[in-house]
This record gives structure tokens, sequence and C-alpha cells, in this order.
């Protein structure tokens, strides 16, 4: 990675959890570009109205998961796999956000992700609107945008599938992430309601995240954990049907840096749910490009509709799209647009990205020292790439 021999290098800073592998792999791929290390500025500091920053850093803003008293102070509660008290993680956590930027701005640092981006990119009812207001193909929702349906409890849920003619639909916490409290429901013609999900439900009606995909098989059960879920905010989405692969349902998470699509992976499972934590397995991205092609799509079509997503947050310099591939390969929609959806270890760049033999952290320092005098945008986006699917 060269530069120019009259540039000054960007310092570089990392708000996040000390020790944690994101800080670990950014710090090595800074240390790759021949940068200093980047300084980091934990959570925990943040939250104690203790973080510093120096003029003209330039300053990443890095997930606080994973590390116990963060979730504590951020949920309200001491067992980190909870799934209760998102809400209260959406306004600590996006007020937290809005003090790091407050303290970077008056040091005179720069940030690469926006605050306002971050608190629209954790509520899925948000993000949702803005997606949808700019043209992205998405799964219909009855609660898209501000103005969308209030989803009280279970009987809501129910009369928004009826009204909606959606016998199928994922019901997810609107500030929920990694398929946290997430339920693939569906409903047959005699009435009867089941649903996948990842949650695990104690003998005293407390939700916790599991590390597998269980069922549930009667109506009963699924409006428990439904109006579990319900006081902190619940995002409908209709389910759509995804193309497979070896005989698994596959979506994609693609990573957009500085408005390009840089890094791709398959994700494949038996259950509605692809989540490589929730027992998903990577699949084959060359024999998905071959699918795409011999159905008529284009694979630089489906790449365009996740830079057109990320196109929504131009003042944040990477975001992970999860694009769900339509049942035959030729149409895809946006299923989610993740603020911190770069852990992919080890995977090097899309041929023709710019970011060939480089990890998802590697390409965004990289974007960092080509923007060097400037502020990374993701609007400054090539258009060198069809804008819609065929």
């Amino acid at each position: 990675m060269s530069r120019s021999a009259n540039s000054v290098p960007p310092r570089l800073a990392v708000v996040g959890n000390p020790g944690n592998r994101r800080v670990a792999l950014f710090q090595d791929a800074v240390r790759a570009a021949g940068l200093p290390d980047a300084r980091t500025v934990s959570w925990l500091e943040v939250l104690r109205g203790e973080a510093v920053f120096l003029p003209g850093e330039r300053v990443r803003i890095d997930s606080p998961g994973e590390d116990a008293e963060v979730e504590r102070v951020l949920r309200g509660v001491d067992d980190p796999t909870r799934v209760e008290g998102s809400a209260r993680w959406y306004a600590r956590f996006t007020s937290a956000v809005r003090d790091v930027a407050r303290a970077a701005t008056a040091a005179g640092a720069v940030l690469l992700d926006d605050p306002d981006d971050i608190a629209v990119l954790f509520d899925k009812r948000l993000c949702h609107g803005v997606l949808d207001a700019a043209g992205v193909p998405l799964p219909a929702s009855p609660t898209s945008g501000p103005a969308g349906a209030p989803v009280r409890g279970w009987a809501d849920v129910r009369a928004l599938m009826a009204d909606h003619r959606m016998p199928r639909v994922f019901v997810k916490p609107a500030h929920g992430s990694s398929a946290s409290g997430v339920l693939a429901v569906e409903t047959a013609g005699s009435g009867r309601v089941r649903a996948a999900t990842s949650v695990e439900r104690d003998s005293e009606g407390r939700l916790f995240n599991s590390l597998r995909v269980r069922h549930c098989t009667t109506e009963h059960e699924v409006a428990a954990v439904v109006d579990a879920l319900a006081p902190d905010g619940l995002h409908i989405e209709r389910w759509l049907p995804k193309a497979s692969q070896r005989g698994r349902a596959a979506d994609l998470r693609v990573v957009v840096v500085a408005g390009r699509a840089t890094h791709a992976v398959v994700r494949t499972s038996r259950s509605p749910m692809t989540n490589l934590h929730l027992g998903g397995a990577r699949g084959d991205l060359d024999a998905v490009r071959t699918s795409v092609e011999a159905a008529g799509g284009s694979w630089d079509a489906a790449l365009a509709v996740c830079e057109r997503a990320a196109a929504c947050f131009p003042d944040t310099l990477c975001v992970g799209v999860d694009l769900l591939p339509a049942t035959g390969w030729r149409r895809f929609a946006v299923g989610e647009v993740n603020a911190f959806g770069d852990l992919l270890p080890r995977l090097t760049g899309l041929p023709g990205s710019g970011a060939e033999g480089l990890d998802t952290y590697a390409a965004q320092v990289a974007a960092v020292l080509r923007n060097n005098e400037e502020r990374p945008r993701n609007d400054c986006a090539r258009n060198d790439r069809a804008t819609t699917t065929s």
C-alpha cells in the first residue's frame, strides 16, 4: 500500500473493547499498512465520560459487544445472554455514540462513522423506511419507517399478518443484532402457528439467546415469546422464499467500504436463519455467481443493490449488507444493513473491487489512506455498475 512522499499518514483511534477480536483484527490491518497502532478508547471510558480524542485523529467506532460489563451498563441486566432490555440498550448506546461524536468533534478529530447513521442502522423500522424511500428492494413491512404500525404484542402481529396477507413473516426486535430474539413465523390454513427462533424461554418467562435454532410448535409458545419481546419494540417483514445451494437456504453478507462492495460471503443453513454462529455454514461464492448468470441475472447488479443500500448512510465508512437472493437466483432484496457487519476473518476482497488480497479491515484502512485529505463518504461510490437487478 503506497503513499505519497508528501502525505502525512493519518493517526487512527478505535472506540471498542480492548482485547476484543474486532479491535485486534483492526490493529493487525493498521500495522500491515505501515501505520502506528490505532489508539484504543474503551467503551467503558466512553460510558464513564472519560473518553479523550486527539486533534486530527480518524476515529473508528466499533461494536460494544462481547464485554459483560459494557453489556451490563447498556442493557441493565447482569446476564449478557438475556434478550430483554434492547430498547434500553439502544437508548444508552446511541447516547454514548453521540458522546463520542461530541468529544471527537471538540478535539478536532474526524469520525469514520456517523452517529445519526448508527441510530438508524440500529432501529430496523427506521432503517427499512430509509432504504424503502431510496428505492432499495426490500421485503414488504407494515412496521417500516416512523409511521409504521405499532406492535404491542402477538395480537398485533397476528392482525398485521392477516391484514397484509403475510402468512410467513420474520418478527425481529427493533434494536437487535446477530439474530437475537428473531422469530421466523408461519401460519397454515388450519390456523396452526409455528416459529423457528434463536430464543430460549425459561420457567420464569425470561428470554435468553441460544446458539441453536429451536422451534415453537404452538401458537401459545409463539405468543409468549412475542409478548415478552414487544415492550422493547418489534419489526415485521414478509418472509421471502430464498434461493438454495446444495439443499440449504442461502443468502449473502456483502461488505461495502467507502461506497464500493468489496467483500462477500455466502451463508447457508437448513433453518430460516443463516447466521454462522447459529449453525450456518459458508457456501460457495463462485457457484452463486454462476447460478446468477445462468438464470439471466447480473452479479454486478446484485452488488449494486448493496451499494445503493450503503449509499443511504453516506457518512459511515463501512456497512455490512444482508442480501437475500430470491428463488431462482435472478432477483435480490436487502434484508438488513449492519453497522458492524465486517467481522469476516480471513475473507479477502472481490475481484475488481480494489480490495483484492485485503481483508475487510485492511480495506477500510486503505480507504482512509486514499481519502487522507477528506472524510471518506459512501456517496462517492463509482457509478460503473448497473443500478437495478434484471
